[in-house]
């Protein structure tokens, strides 16, 4: 089991990992870990920084009603979305909020998501839809719409607004939401291009959903991610 320190220190990786692959918004998207030794409590990042900027200084603790208990940051005003999926999937232990561009545009089609590419195999039969606005999500009710339209999916579509992740590490997490974005991306292309084949045989698909959805896989992805970063601007040695 992680310590408080070990998972502060993962999150702020994570929002660095994130912005390098393209998911910033400017100051908006958060993520949150649930606190493992207290589980009615979570970590989270402030709001008016950016994903690059989380420090474990300026995350906050804060308890399954939004209420800040630990931290002297501003919080985020759609707390909602984590609290509510916190409160209605004990398996989760890690939230995502983001809006990524081929993914809200994806939403935006209401279609939905084909097995066209091997990320998108993850999210066969695992991808809700929350069309109820799209507007913040800043209320009890609208935080519990969320995590109804998740239900016991890995990822939701915000409809013309964004995606929420939920896993069991933040590895998984962070590679789901870049894999979804992908997803979404060679979907379009493959749509507006026209007249696509078939998909696989559904059993086909799900031993490939099975094969990609191993906790190993995610540290592995994740963990390079991190190295990649690491050593951007170090000069290249054979």
């Amino acid at each position: 089991m992680s310590t408080h320190d070990e998972i502060k220190q993962k999150m702020s990786l994570a929002g660095k990992v994130l912005v390098a692959e393209g998911q910033d918004d400017f100051t908006r998207g958060h993520i949150s870990f649930r606190l493992p030794d207290h589980p009615n409590l979570f970590f989270m990042k402030p709001h008016s920084v950016g994903l690059d900027e989380i420090t474990m200084e300026n995350i906050l603790t804060i308890d399954l009603e939004g209420n800040v208990v630990a931290g002297s940051s501003r919080r985020h005003s759609e707390v909602y979305i984590h609290s509510e999926i916190f409160k209605a999937r004990p398996d989760v232990h890690c939230v995502l909020h983001m809006h990524p561009t081929y993914s809200v545009a994806f939403s935006a089609t209401g279609r939905p998501m084909k097995v066209y590419s091997n990320p998108s195999a993850l999210f066969h039969g695992a991808l809700g839809v929350y069309t109820d606005t799209i507007n913040l999500i800043r209320t009890h009710e609208m935080g519990r719409g969320v995590a109804r339209a998740l239900g016991p999916h890995r990822a939701v579509l915000l409809k013309n607004h964004g995606v929420v992740v939920a896993g069991a590490s933040i590895e998984e997490t962070v590679i789901t939401v870049i894999m979804l974005e992908n997803a979404a991306q060679v979907q379009m292309i493959v749509e507006a291009a026209g007249d696509p084949a078939p998909e696989f045989p559904v059993e086909d698909i799900k031993k490939l959903q099975h094969d990609l959805s191993r906790p190993e896989q995610f540290v592995v992805n994740f963990d390079y991610l991190a190295r990649r970063l690491a050593n951007r601007g170090r000069p290249f040695s054979r």
